[in-house]
């Protein structure tokens, strides 16, 4: 993969060759000293990958990031020093289309845990932009649908998905009556923070979903771990490794498939602003089952490909701006 580097420290810099000369495949296409310096040097040759530090003088990364995304999209990875301490920072980048983030490898003791965790890191986003899908699987067989009066929303996201949710929740009210679910692309590390970030925009409550608890209406439940959130027979949410071919983790499309298999009542499928396709395929086996689903529209999204994908096969009920999707919700369990 050509990857483009920004950061403005030579130490930084020198650490992101070392890391990127352990993979062969991958060449460095520039280096930018700025934000600045990022967005013209996209806009002259669009590199695979971005290699995106936050701090920088002259333009941050979070609005050379909104930039890029803007004029000359494409995959960015948010590579900086302590992400922990810059977490509200990686979700407003995120917001405007990253679609992941790593701490900066070090030079020191380290270096080698460091390095393999960003090439991987960077395969992952490899994959995702490349559209590989070597599943080889079908939805799961669906059980007879009876309604039991529950009501469950299921919403995916992906690049630009940060921002979107806290929109979409900030806009449903706090006697919401159905069960919330959400999947976004986002490493562990982040999903705490993240819930929290979004807990502050919501009138609702949102927290990290549990192993075996059960989606319980006027509760908002976000994905919590690098593996798979899926709804069980029982009707607890459990997490697994499976599908391991699932290589963005966690899936929308292994979510939106178990809630195909196992939900008992009414359910509405949403899949938000993202890169790739993830989603796609599990949205259209929920509209198969005689869910509604619905698709963001292109104006609205920060990265048009996951509901781009959707839209292609027929998954979406609906295409709708992000301002209209939580009234729709209203409107549906009203």
């Amino acid at each position: 993969m050509r990857i483009g580097i920004v950061n403005d420290m030579p130490l930084a810099v020198e650490a992101l060759r070392r890391a990127l000369a352990l993979e062969p495949a991958h060449r460095i296409a520039w280096v930018a000293g700025n934000g600045a310096e990022a967005v013209e040097a996209c806009q002259r040759d669009v590199p695979d990958v971005v290699l995106m530090d936050l701090v920088m003088p002259v333009m941050d990364g979070v609005e050379a990031t909104r930039q890029i995304m803007a004029r000359c999209p494409c995959a960015i990875l948010i590579v900086t020093v302590d992400i922990e301490q810059n977490v509200h920072r990686v979700f407003e980048a995120m917001g405007h289309g990253a679609l992941d983030a790593v701490n900066t490898p070090s030079l020191g003791s380290g270096q080698a845990q460091d390095a393999a965790l960003l090439l991987r890191k960077i395969q992952n986003i490899g994959w995702l932009i490349g559209q590989h899908d070597n599943r080889g699987r079908g939805a799961a067989e669906p059980e007879t649908r009876r309604s039991s009066g529950q009501h469950i929303v299921a919403i995916g996201a992906s690049a630009g998905g940060p921002a979107s949710l806290a929109q979409l929740l900030s806009q449903l009210p706090a006697n919401f009556p159905a069960a919330v679910v959400l999947v976004q692309h986002v490493d562990e590390v982040f999903a705490a923070g993240m819930a929290d970030w979004l807990a502050s925009e919501s009138q609702l409550p949102v927290r990290l979903a549990r192993e075996g608890e059960r989606p319980q209406p006027g509760t908002v439940l976000l994905a919590g771990t690098n593996n798979h959130l899926r709804l069980l027979p029982s009707g607890e949410l459990a997490y697994t490794a499976e599908p391991i071919s699932h290589v963005y983790r966690p899936s929308i499309d292994v979510f939106f498939d178990s809630l195909v298999a196992h939900w008992k009542g009414d359910a509405i499928g949403v899949l938000l602003t993202g890169m790739g396709r993830d989603g796609a395929e599990g949205l259209k086996h929920m509209r198969d089952r005689g869910f509604l689903t619905i698709a963001q529209d292109r104006a609205s999204c920060a990265v048009y490909g996951m509901p781009k994908a959707a839209a292609a096969i027929g998954a979406a009920v609906e295409i709708l701006a992000l301002e209209r999707i939580a009234s729709r919700l209203v409107e549906a369990f009203g």
